[in-house]
C-alpha cells in the first residue's frame, strides 16, 4: 500500500511523443490505441492501482458486507481489461461479456484467498485465547 502513490505516478516516466514505443527492462511498451505511451501507462496504472487497493481491502476485510466490495472490484477489473485490450477504440465501450472469462476466475480466487485468511485468523484467535488462559493460570498460581 505504501508503493501505490509511486505506482500511480509511474506514467510520468513514459515518453509523451506520439507514435513512440518505450523500451523498458520488462519489454517494449506500445501505445496501442492511445495517442502516446504516457497516456496508455496513465490509464493502465490508474486501473491497476484501483484493482490493487480494492483487492487488498476485500482480502483483509472482516466485515459481513465485504462481498459488496466485489462490485467496484469487478468494475475496475472490467476497465483494466479494456485498457489492456488494444483492439477496442473506446475503453468504456468494451463489451462486458468479453471480460467475463478473465474476471470470474480472478474473483473466485480472491474469495478463496479471503476464506483461507479468515479461517486462519479464527484458528489464531483460538490459539491466542488458549495461550492467554495458560499465562493467567501460571501467574495466578492455580496450577
Amino acid at each position: 500500500m505504501i508503493a501505490t502513490p509511486f505506482l500511480f505516478y509511474i506514467y510520468k516516466y513514459a515518453p509523451s511523443e506520439e507514435g513512440v514505443t518505450w523500451n523498458t527492462f520488462i519489454g517494449v511498451i506500445e501505445p496501442g490505441n492511445f495517442s502516446n505511451v504516457q497516456s496508455y501507462m496513465h490509464a493502465l496504472f490508474t486501473k491497476t492501482t484501483f484493482v490493487l487497493l480494492t483487492t487488498i481491502w476485500f482480502v483483509t476485510s472482516r466485515n459481513w458486507w465485504k462481498y459488496a466490495i466485489l462490485v467496484p472490484l469487478t468494475m475496475f477489473l472490467f476497465q483494466l481489461s479494456g485498457v489492456i485490450n488494444h483492439q477496442i477504440q473506446f475503453i468504456d465501450e468494451f463489451d462486458f461479456w468479453y471480460s467475463i472469462p478473465v474476471i470470474i476466475p480472478i474473483l473466485l480466487l480472491l474469495i478463496f484467498i479471503s476464506y483461507k485468511i479468515s479461517k486462519r485468523n479464527k484458528i489464531a484467535e483460538d490459539l491466542n485465547e488458549d495461550a492467554v488462559e495458560e499465562v493467567k493460570k501460571l501467574i495466578s498460581d492455580d496450577l
